[in-house]
């Protein structure tokens, strides 16, 4: 996997679902960040495999830990590609009608 994301560009989707148990209300929607990564060496993949930090990666990298210093570039939003889209997750929230900022429904438009 790390030698077929090695000096190229890939895109992380990450789907998201919230539903209101009391309202049976569901939203779902998806985020799309693109991620390029630098050109790998046969050294730095056997070096990265070893830490046994991709062993638990979906991408094979985690781009919150070690994974981070072959990230050249990324166009979107940095928590999808950790795991969660924070602002998609609050978007979806606020159209069911809460809000974290002062944690009561707050009956948003939707």
């Amino acid at each position: 996997m790390l030698r077929e994301l090695s000096g190229r560009w890939h895109a992380v989707l990450t789907g998201v679902a919230l539903l209101d148990v009391a309202t049976h209300h569901e939203v779902a929607d998806y985020d799309k960040t693109l991620v390029r990564f630098a050109r790998l060496t046969d050294t730095e993949i056997d070096w990265y495999v070893e830490t046994g930090e991709p062993m638990d990666k979906a991408g094979a990298y985690g781009i919150q830990g070690l994974g981070a210093i072959f990230v050249e570039e990324i166009a979107g939003n940095y928590s999808n590609v950790v795991g969660l889209p924070i602002p998609l997750v609050y978007r979806l929230a606020r159209r069911l009608g809460y809000s974290f900022i002062d944690r009561r429904r707050d009956h948003a438009e939707t």
